[in-house]
């Protein structure tokens, strides 16, 4: 019996997350995934701000950033970020949980586009993001293994 593409998002995300040290570090949660689409979450912990005393903009990347390899991630094909580009627009504060939720603009052979918008719990606009991505060789798992 063939897997849904909902199946397929689900059990690629398993499988990246397993290995996605990066993102555990972090502090994120995978909250969603479906094809072309990812939602991670953090909260801004005293270790993620800077000298100014806010979310440092690399850490809200790296947030965007795992939002958009879920997102590309999600149909069983290993994606790899080709060229990314983020706009900050407000500051996360200490305290704040940045929701990174990602969704796929086109996809073409080996070529995808996705945007990821970053928002606080108040539904305030933090960042967005726009990851250009590059289907490589391989699968996240076997869709034949019982």
């Amino acid at each position: 019996m063939a897997l849904s593409a909902d199946e397929i998002a689900r059990r690629s995300a398993d499988a990246m997350w397993a290995r996605d040290d990066a993102s555990k570090w972090l502090g994120a949660s995978l909250d969603a995934v479906g094809p072309g689409t990812a939602t991670l979450s953090m909260t801004v912990e005293k270790h993620h701000t800077n000298g100014h005393d806010i979310c440092h903009g690399g850490f809200i990347f790296t947030l965007a950033d795992s939002a958009f390899a879920f997102a590309c991630n999600s149909y069983n094909q290993l994606v790899v970020a080709q060229h990314n580009v983020i706009t900050f627009l407000a500051p996360g504060q200490l305290g704040d949980r940045l929701t990174a939720t990602a969704r796929e603009v086109a996809r073409s052979g080996r070529s995808g586009l996705y945007d990821v918008t970053v928002q606080n719990q108040s539904g305030r606009l933090i960042a967005e993001f726009r990851g250009a991505s590059r289907a490589i060789e391989g699968r996240h798992f076997d869709e034949n293994a019982g």
